[in-house]
């Protein structure tokens, strides 16, 4: 299911867009978006599940230090979240039949920054969350400003000035970026170095922030 569900999206945008310039065009901003929001949730949610089930109070009872049960929790999500990116590229290039100008191996590989980003903010934001549905909650406040912000609707340089400052801040503004550039210009990792830069900046700076918040049980 959680790796249908972007499939079936990018099946309907597809459908809804027979016309393949504009799919081709669109394709790089749905890629991160859709890669982003679900490995988000996914880690949110898991992560919650294990704080609620008890799993992380005896995490912290035991003599591992916080950023080291961040990090395991890090490659264990991070692993299905691969698995899913992995399918949502070669579903939307060959399924779909999207026409890129990159290479696909540089496509994947800063997908997978991008979802180290999205990873890393879930299990910092499921800290702050009791329960599932508080966890859903926070993806209007999380994830839409992101989809409205970072260029995925609209370009950044018709926004007000204001509202391009705040956009800098935001993962999914270069995660769009990076995509586009890779897929639509034909450019390399160096080309899009800046944005692999902050992504890596914000991965960490969320891992960080993730293992100073951690908490031992959905209550608290």
């Amino acid at each position: 299911l959680i790796i249908a569900m972007p499939l079936v999206v990018m099946t309907l945008i597809g459908l809804s867009f027979p016309d393949e310039g504009v799919l081709d065009y669109i394709a790089p901003a749905l890629l991160a978006t859709l890669a982003f929001f679900f490995s988000f949730l996914l880690t949110g949610i898991s992560f919650l599940r294990e704080r609620s089930q008890g799993t992380m109070e005896r995490l912290m009872a035991s003599p591992v230090s916080r950023p080291s049960i961040v990090l395991g929790y890090l490659l264990g999500f991070f692993l299905f979240s691969l698995t899913q990116t992995l399918v949502i590229v070669l579903y939307t290039i060959y399924a779909l039949n999207v026409q890129y100008s990159g290479d696909l191996w540089q496509i994947f590989v800063f997908q997978v920054v991008a979802i180290t980003v999205a990873v890393n903010l879930g299990i910092f934001v499921s800290t702050f969350a009791r329960n599932e549905f508080q966890m859903v909650q926070f993806i209007p406040l999380i994830l839409f400003p992101q989809i409205f912000l970072s260029g995925v609707i609209w370009p950044v340089t018709q926004m007000p000035d204001y509202l391009q400052w705040l956009s800098r801040i935001l993962p999914l503004r270069y995660a769009v970026d990076g995509l586009r550039g890779i897929m639509l210009n034909g450019d390399s990792l160096g080309d899009v170095a800046l944005e692999l830069a902050v992504l890596v900046g914000l991965a960490g700076v969320t891992s960080l922030m993730a293992a100073l918040t951690l908490r031992r049980g959905a209550s608290g």
